[in-house]
């Protein structure tokens, strides 16, 4: 047995140099995901610490094996530690829109289309985020309509005497005008109040207090009007996602939105086909009540990604009514693994992102 003192870092760092991100096609060793104090060695054991770009990052218990592996083969070498972390850092243009003090990386849902999921999709995205250990936001921008409170279980104008306060609920932190309008009061605006709010919501709240938040999830309300535009203009969105159900006419409304994000200048992370089938309880079966691949084929068409597809189930509908989402009351369910699946697919694009940003300047 060679001597276990004969290793050193550098043959540590070769060795984990091996290991390649798949999304950014680099080693881990040269994107820095190795600290230079995180390696100790003794005594026939080497402890590393490898910190990714995000808590969600798909192939993290991969890398681990991989790395475990590559140690073990170095010579002398008996036992490896492989601690695995996460440093979500901030995406988001650095120049043009005001960055939200206290948020990392502002992540949009939209629709162009109502009574799609729109809001059902986000809800559960935020909290598939926090379950990998990610701290997440959710803002309600949706200020004529806002569903969030019913879905996260928040009584509707609970804060109509004491005025809007961020709240926590699920381990995210959430905000809505639906916490300070009373059940059944309208809100009737003009364009330029609704921009003037969204505004608000982003800038005049503390999202910092308690610490950063790695992601902020802002739920659009349909369209392609006040709204989107102004989310779009007031803050540095590192990504959008585009909810769709397969039918034809929910598809083309999407592309709209596709559009007019790409005109914004902002990344559309891909598509998200909600409703996509309705698998029988009883037999299995699957029944295309929406038509099947709408969305995955108009995400070829627009050479964007098609990032996955929810299933039509009762049990959604029915965390969304009952104020636990689905994520939530059962998050080994296939339908909230669907959701955590996109979830890991959005937070590895906005990891790229962020690399591809910093790279920018050094190849211009």
């Amino acid at each position: 047995m060679a001597d276990p003192d004969g290793v050193t870092k550098e043959q540590v760092l070769s060795a984990l140099s091996q290991i390649q991100d798949p999304d950014l096609h680099q080693d881990i060793v040269a994107l820095g995901f190795i600290p230079e104090d995180s390696i100790e060695i003794g005594d026939g054991q080497i402890a590393v610490k490898i910190v990714l770009t995000t808590p969600a990052c798909p192939v993290r218990d991969e890398m681990k094996a991989q790395a475990e592996e590559l140690l073990l083969a170095l010579p002398g070498i008996e036992r490896v530690d492989v601690e695995m972390d996460a440093a979500v850092r901030t995406t988001g243009a650095a120049q043009g829109p005001t960055a939200v003090p206290g948020v990392r990386n502002i992540i949009a849902v939209a629709s162009n289309k109502g009574g799609v999921g729109k809001s059902t999709v986000a809800v559960n995205l935020a909290l598939a985020l926090r379950r990998f250990g990610a701290s997440v936001g959710l803002l309600d921008a949706d200020v004529t309509g806002p569903n969030v409170p019913t879905m996260l279980g928040v009584p509707v104008g609970s804060q109509a005497d004491t005025g809007l306060q961020i709240i926590e609920r699920y381990g995210i932190r959430a905000v809505s005008l639906g916490f300070v309008l009373k059940r059944g009061l309208p809100v009737v605006w003009r364009g330029p109040m609704i921009g003037s709010g969204v505004r608000q919501l982003l800038h005049d709240l503390p999202w910092s207090e308690g610490g950063d938040l790695d992601y902020l999830v802002l739920d659009l309300p349909p369209g392609t009007s006040d709204a989107s535009m102004s989310a779009a203009t007031e803050a540095p969105i590192a990504g959008t996602i585009v909810v769709t159900t397969p039918n034809a006419v929910s598809v083309e409304d999407a592309t709209k939105a596709v559009t007019m994000f790409e005109k914004m200048n902002v990344p559309v992370f891909g598509l998200v086909e909600n409703m996509s089938y309705f698998a029988c309880p009883h037999c299995g079966e699957r029944t295309n009540i929406f038509g099947t691949g709408g969305a995955e084929a108009m995400a070829d068409e627009l050479g964007i990604d098609f990032l996955g597809s929810i299933p039509l189930h009762s049990d959604v509908r029915a965390g969304a009514d009952s104020g636990i989402p689905i994520v939530e009351s059962d998050p080994e369910s296939p339908v909230a693994q669907a959701f955590s699946a996109i979830a890991q697919r959005i937070a590895a694009k906005t990891s790229v992102q962020h690399f591809f940003a910093e790279e920018a300047p050094a190849s211009a």
